[in-house]
């Protein structure tokens, strides 16, 4: 198959609008993602990250170059407000060039935000712990 530019979706939730948790929860999402897609930032077109409107201590994109993507044109914004919608929600878009199917991609809901697709949330167990230890080794720019 020849390679193609794939979305792949994710999306967490914070308890607070803080810097570190902000940062944190984005950084795990990024993980699992790039972890179970076998993503390489060399692969990336781009990522857009929104947030909802109860969300501005931190960029989401900073996770993103934390663990190394430095090259990757990135962009946030804010998601727009629907009465009833999921508060303190990060969500992102990346587009990747792969060879993998559509169906082979693995969007990644962690957190509050397996309400918005239960249908693609059903991921293994999450060892928190060793995922943390991943993200540590792989920090490429604090």
């Amino acid at each position: 198959m020849s390679q193609v530019c794939r979305g792949v979706r994710g999306a967490t939730t914070v308890k607070t609008n803080s810097r570190e948790e902000i940062l944190q929860a984005t950084r795990q999402m990024l993980a699992l993602m790039i972890r179970r897609n076998g993503i390489e930032p060399s692969d990336i077109a781009s990522a857009l990250f929104t947030v909802t409107s109860d969300l501005d201590a931190e960029f989401p994109a900073l996770a993103a170059r934390q663990l190394g993507w430095l090259e990757v044109p990135m962009l946030c914004g804010y998601e727009i407000k629907v009465p009833g919608s999921l508060p303190l929600c990060i969500r992102v878009l990346v587009h990747w060039i792969t060879e993998k199917s559509q169906s082979e991609i693995q969007h990644i809901y962690i957190h509050e935000a397996v309400r918005l697709r239960p249908d693609l949330s059903k991921l293994p167990p999450v060892d928190w712990e060793e995922l943390e230890g991943w993200i540590e080794q792989n920090m490429g720019g604090k």
